[in-house]
């Protein structure tokens, strides 16, 4: 049975839960498989070996979402070439191809938690009333132990990109 985190995230202040146990600063990268825009089956260890940026959205299709993505999209072009830089969503390859054309995204990768929904409870942060993956920002060393981490307490509400990046910035 897996582990339910109750009220920490909440949508409009109405408590939700998330699936998973609370990933820490510290620990091991816990291993995943999603998929990218063309279907291809991506594990951690298929990832380079880099300091990694995940950035957790519930969907694409939504203005927060979207500006979420876009901001890290940004960030990705001035980061260099040791950090990689992924938007994981539940939505479908096919939303996130689209959504890598209409906001130009080249320079970070999406992926999609869509097929096998092992990141959600691996990382902690699928929300089990919806089925979605709640707003996260996990940063790992190129070792692959966890850095960075925060789990947006509110499902609207933007991630602290500055943490975030003073955060990636440090490893480099």
């Amino acid at each position: 049975m897996p582990e339910l985190r109750k009220g920490v995230h909440t949508l409009r202040g109405n408590p939700l839960t998330l699936v998973g146990p609370e990933v820490r600063p510290g620990q091991a990268a816990p291993d995943f498989t999603l998929i990218d825009r063309d279907f291809h089956t991506v594990t951690l260890q298929d990832l380079p070996a880099k300091v990694r940026v995940f950035s957790v959205v519930p969907s694409l299709d939504t203005g927060v979402c979207d500006q979420q993505g876009r901001r890290f999209e940004e960030e990705a072009k001035s980061l260099g070439e040791r950090v990689a830089v992924y938007t994981i969503s539940r939505d479908l390859p096919f939303a996130q191809k689209r959504w890598c054309g209409a906001a130009d995204a080249q320079a970070m990768q999406v992926l999609s938690d869509s097929r096998d929904h092992s990141f959600g409870p691996a990382y902690g942060n699928e929300i089990e009333e919806m089925g979605l993956l709640a707003r996260s920002i996990f940063v790992l060393d190129e070792q692959g132990t966890v850095r960075y981490v925060q789990y947006v307490p509110e499902f609207a509400d933007l991630p602290d990109f500055d943490a975030a990046l003073r955060a990636v910035r440090a490893l480099l």
